[in-house]
Formats: structure tokens, sequence, C-alpha cells
């Protein structure tokens, strides 16, 4: 690439304003934490959650060098081209220890590079936005050497920052906090946590940011020319929002000959963020590998641009925001099912170790199905308690053997610390 080029990409990206008052993610402490340990930190994430000005954050407090290869003016960058970077950084901003990179898996072989500023002892930190081209080059270079930690939209704590509202630990139970704290989370509910987004709620923004992960992370990336059938798996996936799937039968719908492309494509939308798939929890590997899956959405405001649902399905959005959180609490999450379903089951270790129900409301008509798709679980896995999530709803039901189940509303669930 020619220097001078590289040069003006350096000084631009290096020089513009920085976002004042940025909302401080949860995330960051973490992040922060992990500055003085010898290994090369990855933040991998969907595109638009706010990795970028995670490391701002970061670079204000430890200072580096910064590049961020999503640029195209960039698009000419080698692995050769890494020698003539660093003679750059240190040429611009003097000799220092730390390497903030941004979206560096855009060039072929960087680990090759980043393995070597390891050797040397400097520091590095890298976003990404496609978790399989992380993880293969990390771990041919790199294994042993890095820390991996994921990122996702707003959490409704850091929405509820975004909105300037100050949470203490009794908030929740004071009525004027309490009232604000859910007229906060109707919105969250609806609109999802994209920081950028939030701003304006202009659509054409969750439209680009879909494009460029259809175009740019998958049809390019993996060489698909079929772009019809991948929208229209998107679309189809979207609109089940928290059902079973199975691939044979989308193959059918999309007219494809083989399941397995089914399989790589949603393959290619997990590596990308967007569309996540819980596998039926059994203690056969093998039995748990062909069940069907059931399918989420990283964002409700993304779910809710993307469905073509004709009146909002509410209980399905409650379900997917649930599950957005346990991917945030890094659990292994799971849904049961036999002659009831229980939405999730949360697995440590080689246990079953907590079942949650989703529910918008609970009513006469379906509370006895609810609690029984529960109670199915917790007698599978040896529970003594269960939890049901609901929009706004809140009581303690104590069931035979000692067992109970605990009706909270989901909005207070997800302001609880996480264990």
């Amino acid at each position: 690439m020619n220097r001078t080029e590289l040069k003006e990409v350096i000084v631009d990206q290096n020089n513009r304003q920085e976002q004042e008052n940025l909302v401080d993610r949860e995330i960051f402490s973490k992040v922060e934490s992990y500055i003085k340990n010898n290994f090369v930190i990855i933040i991998s994430g969907i595109r638009r959650c706010g990795k970028s000005t995670l490391l701002s954050q970061i670079r204000k407090k430890h200072s580096g060098y910064y590049l961020n290869f999503d640029d195209e003016r960039l698009i000419n960058f080698k692995v050769e081209d890494f020698k003539i970077l660093e003679e750059l950084f240190i040429e611009l901003y003097g000799e220092r220890k730390i390497f903030y990179f941004d979206e560096i898996q855009n060039i072929p072989m960087w680990e090759r590079f980043i393995r070597r500023l390891h050797d040397e002892r400097k520091k590095v930190f890298i976003t990404g936005s496609n978790a399989s081209m992380l993880s293969k080059e990390l771990g041919t270079h790199l294994t042993g050497r890095y820390l991996m930690l994921q990122m996702f939209p707003f959490s409704f704590k850091e929405f509820l920052s975004l909105k300037k509202f100050e949470l203490f630990e009794k908030s929740v139970y004071l009525t004027a906090s309490r009232a604000k704290i859910k007229s906060n989370f109707s919105d969250y509910f609806i609109n999802g946590g994209f920081p950028e987004y939030l701003k304006e709620l202009n659509a054409d923004y969750l439209k680009t940011l879909y494009e460029n992960i259809v175009y740019r992370d998958i049809l390019v990336r993996y060489k698909i020319t079929n772009e019809r059938s991948l929208k229209e798996l998107v679309n189809l996936a979207i609109n089940n929002i928290s059902k079973e799937i199975s691939f044979n039968s989308i193959k059918k719908i999309l007219g494809l000959g083989s399941s397995t492309t089914i399989k790589d494509y949603f393959g290619y939308l997990e590596n990308s963020f967007i569309i996540f798939l819980v596998p039926k929890f059994d203690y056969s590997l093998r039995r748990q590998m062909y069940h069907n899956k059931k399918v989420y959405c990283i964002d409700n405001g993304l779910a809710k641009y993307l469905g073509f649902r004709v009146t909002p399905d509410n209980g399905k959005l409650l379900e997917n925001i649930a599950f957005i959180e346990l991917k945030r609490r890094a659990k292994e999450i799971y849904y049961y099912s036999d002659k009831k379903e229980c939405d999730f089951v949360i697995k440590e270790g080689s246990k079953i170790n907590q079942a949650i129900q989703c529910c918008y409301e609970l009513t006469r008509d379906n509370k006895e199905r609810e609690i029984a798709g529960l109670t199915g679980a917790m007698n599978k896995f040896k529970l003594k308690e269960g939890l049901i999530l609901t929009y706004d709803q809140e009581e303690e039901i104590a069931l035979k053997g000692n067992k109970k189940v605990i009706v909270k509303p989901v909005w207070k669930w997800l302001l609880e610390k996480i264990e």
C-alpha cells in the first residue's frame, strides 16, 4: 500500500473528534482490567453494537496506536504493509506499548503480525464482527495467547444510562422511579439497543446495518451467489423467533437442494451475530444435534424492522429479549421439551441449574400450561425453583414437594446484578 496514503488514513482516523458523554458499557471495567495482563484481548460482536466506541473509551485512559481496517481506503492493505504501519505509528506518535485495531480480520494473515507484537510484549486490543474468521486465525497462531469477550447492543441498564436515568438500589421499589423504569422499558422492548439507532429511530439506519451484514459479512465473504435464498432465510427466521425450526422443512420452503446449505447459511448468520440457534437439551449429544432448533435475533428493534407481522407478537419479543440477556450473561442455553416445553434451561458445568419460562401475561387460559412446561423441566432436572418472566406481573407460587415458581417482570430481572 502507498506509504503516504496509509499515513493520511492513520492521521485522519486518530484526529477524529471523540464523542462526549458516552454511555459507560458494563463490559468496560472488565476490558480495562485486562490492560496489564499478557493476553491479546478480542472483543467480538455484531456491527454497530459499540465496539469501536468502547475502544475509544479505553484509549482515553490508556493511549496507544489505533487503526480501523473497516475503511475503504485500506482495501489494498496487505500483510506486508503491517511493517510500514508500525513504522508510521512510531514516526507519528513516538513509541507506545498498546495497539488498538478495529475489524483487523479483514486483512489476510493478520494473526502473524499480532503474534509478533505479543512476542514483543506489546498489548493488543482487537475488535471483530465475524466470529468464525476471528476464531480460525486465533486458533492457528494465537492459541493460549488471547482472551475473547462478546459485546452486544445496549442492555436495559445501559439503555437507562443513555436516557439519563440514574439507577439506585431501591429504584424498582419507589413509585416514581419504578414508573419511569417501566416507561423506558416499553421503548427498549420495541426499539432494542443499537446505540446509533436509538438517537433518531431512523429505520434507514437498520436497513443499512442489515445490508452491510448480508452483503459484506456473508455474501461477499463466503462467496454466496444465491442472494435471494439467503434473504428469504433471514425473513423466515425473524418471523419465527422463539419457534422451533427444521432445516429440512426450510429447505423445502426455499426450494434449496440440501439441508446442509441451510445449516451453512445459519452458521454464517450466527458468525455475524444477527441470528442465533438454541438446541434442545438432550443427554445424548448425537440426538441433540439432530433435534429441531429454536431461533432468536440479536436485537428486538432489528427483529421488528426485518419482520412482517401484521400485529406485534409481544410474547415472542419478550422471549427474545430474555434470550439476548442470557447470552449477554454468557450462559449455556438450551430449550427443553417433553410433553410440554420450557423455553430455557441453563447448563452450568455438567448440570442444568435453572429453568425459565417466558409469558407476556399469565391469564386463566394459559397459566396452567405455562407452569406445567416449567415444572416439567424442574422435575426432570431436580430443581426446587423455577422462573417465569412476564411483562409486568409478579408473584410467588408454592408447589408440592417444597418447590416454588417465581413470577417476575422481565424489566426487573434485566436490572438484577449478573451472577
